[in-house]
């Protein structure tokens, strides 16, 4: 497999082809194997500084979020003491946040498709990547091009830009318009496509099961449209695609059919780089999860997944274990010296398209540029507060109870439930605070217990045992004749390493007050700040409402409709009613 420097993605001039083949002939083995890592950013202090740039030789790293008076100078010093230019990467997925700690979150994908408005494509790649690019980082694991097609997907969801691939094209074109205009390199994902299977990719490989021409037709189109338009960077998931593996290698083992994309070159050699004609680089999704883990040794995954095609590896269990792994396998023939050069290659082409060389010398690969005006700028806002006013769906108001208005209901009964079974937590509270300062009374349901529910079967009385057994066998009446109406607010986004996102009650013995039993008494309201499939286990709700995102401009205009004062003006981007009728019209 040869690259070419002068074409499409990379389109080199004269002068940066001649600093990748001078680069790259300087290299000694140790350093062309440390440019296949990208670690997870450590710290600052001179050992470690030390350990990945003059031990190691990382060709990059990925930052999480840090604090925008620290990620410039911790920047700068791995830059500085870098002899080959660094690729930084973060996930911009869904704002300026995924690189800084006070970044502007603009909205989850879902949300942005929502609008119905393809320009908010644009401006979420735009603000994500302008606050990322500021800070130093130059590489960004973004736009996610899968299709949410199975909605017990626990990962996908609204990180997708929904179910239709036209929009996931023209939404995730719009991000990578604004990605080349602020100098990253943006980077699309999961190939060969996650959203089709139900299950995640971090505990398993998962399997996209789609016949090889419907595959072509809907993931294969989006990334054949993208690279054709010079998309730089794929992320290959750890997602099998059978079908695909058999049509370009018809002979394939059944087990070899279902290696994940990270570690199959029929996927990444046959589908990526031959007929969709990828000539840009590759990058392992992390290398820790189960995806990566389930189907041979690390030690031999390490180097496997260079040889079939990948050019970069994500995230590390041990570095050096893994540095140690890279040279076994070079050196036992299972990465190829051809395969390790090309994979150097392009890493290095990478960083010419971005011009890191030149920002080396000139001092700006860590721009001296003041974080406080350009993180959550007033545009940024501007934004922000459009999209949430365009993203919030109304899915279903059966009864017409909106309106809501404490003339009508005054007396509110209200569960927040989130990923952690917690009381008071700071979202909750600022739920309940809106609503009190809308006039309504509220009554925030506690969901913690420091209970054993073993401890009745003892006989043994507590005062916990005394509060839940009371909820247990409350009289219907005198609870219900405290509300006027209940308020379920789902704030349970979505997490790694997840089997489901289902609601998640809160009961002892299948009773109690945190599952809706009173809903044939009294109007039920519910609203999900992210997944937008709770409908699935709250039929009864009177009233449900999709807000895709949990920040505050979104809860602004979540209450701005609720009450009336602004029209719901959202489409839903999936079908919220997973495929259930009795969801519709109950």
């Amino acid at each position: 497999m040869s690259i070419n420097l002068r074409g499409n993605p990379f389109y080199l001039n004269e002068q940066s082809v001649r600093w990748v083949e001078e680069t790259f002939s300087s290299l000694s083995l140790d350093e062309k194997i440390g440019q296949l890592f990208c670690p997870a950013f450590s710290n600052t202090d001179k050992e470690t500084v030390t350990h990945f740039t003059d031990e190691l030789h990382v060709g990059g790293m990925m930052v999480r979020a840090l604090p925008a008076a620290q990620i410039q100078d911790t920047l700068r010093i791995y830059q500085e003491n870098s002899k080959i230019p660094m690729l930084i990467s973060a996930n911009l997925e869904s704002g300026g946040d995924g690189a800084v700690l006070e970044g502007t979150s603009f909205a989850m994908p879902e949300g942005c498709s929502a609008t119905g408005n393809i320009e908010n494509g644009y401006r979420l790649g735009k603000v994500s990547c302008r606050e990322a690019a500021a800070a130093g980082v130059n590489w960004g694991y973004a736009p996610i091009v899968d299709i949410d097609r199975n909605y017990r997907n626990p990962i996908t969801n609204i990180r997708s830009f929904g179910n239709d691939p036209g929009m996931v094209l023209e939404m995730a074109r719009g991000y990578l318009r604004a990605a080349n205009e602020e100098g990253i390199a943006p980077t699309i994902k999961h190939f060969p496509g996650d959203g089709d299977d139900e299950r995640d990719q971090h505990l398993l490989v998962s399997v996209n099961s789609l016949g090889y021409e419907e595959w072509l037709a809907s993931y294969g189109e989006i990334y054949r449209t993208l690279i054709a338009e010079g998309v730089p960077c794929v992320m290959a998931g750890h997602i099998a695609q059978p079908a695909a593996a058999r049509h370009v290698k018809p002979d394939i083992s059944d087990r070899e059919a279902f290696y994940p994309g990270s570690l199959s070159k029929p996927l990444l050699t046959g589908v990526l780089r031959g007929e969709l004609q990828f000539n840009g680089l590759i990058v392992t999704d992390s290398t820790l999860m189960v995806g990566f883990l389930q189907m041979m040794p690390r030690k031999k995954a390490v180097p496997y997944c260079i040889e079939c095609g990948c050019d970069m590896m994500l995230f590390n269990r041990s570095l050096d274990e893994d540095v140690r792994y890279m040279k076994e396998g070079y050196r036992d023939g299972i990465l190829s010296e051809e395969r390790l050069n090309d994979a150097v290659m392009r890493i290095l082409a990478l960083k010419a398209y971005l011009k890191l060389p030149e920002k080396k010398r000139e001092g700006t690969l860590v721009p001296d540029l003041d974080l406080g005006v350009i993180v959550n700028s007033e545009e940024s806002r501007q934004w922000v507060k459009e999209c949430a006013d365009y993203a919030v769906t109304l899915v279903k108001d059966n009864r017409h109870i909106l309106p809501m208005s404490p003339k009508k209901a005054k007396r509110v009964y209200l569960n927040v439930i989130e990923n952690q079974v917690a009381n008071n937590t700071p979202f909750a509270l600022d739920i309940k605070n809106r609503l009190v300062k809308e006039g309504f009374d509220v009554t925030l349901r506690e969901r913690a217990f420091d209970f054993d529910p073993n401890i009745i079967l003892t006989g043994e009385v507590t005062p916990e045992a005394e509060k839940v057994m009371a909820e247990i066998f409350a009289n219907t009446e005198d609870f219900v004749s405290q509300y006027d109406l209940c308020m379920i607010v789902l704030n349970m986004e979505t997490v790694s390493n997840a089997t489901v996102v289902r609601v998640a009650w809160k009961v002892v013995y299948g009773m109690g007050n945190d599952i809706p039993w009173y809903s044939g008494e009294m109007p039920l309201v519910a609203v999900s700040t992210a997944n937008p499939y709770h409908l699935l286990d709250i039929p009864m709700a009177d009233v449900y409402v999709n807000a895709y995102t949990g920040n505050q401009a979104t809860l602004d205009a979540v209450f701005e409709k609720l009450m009336g004062r602004s029209d719901f003006k959202g489409v839903s981007p999936v079908d919220a009613f997973c495929g259930h009728e009795d969801c519709r019209v109950l």
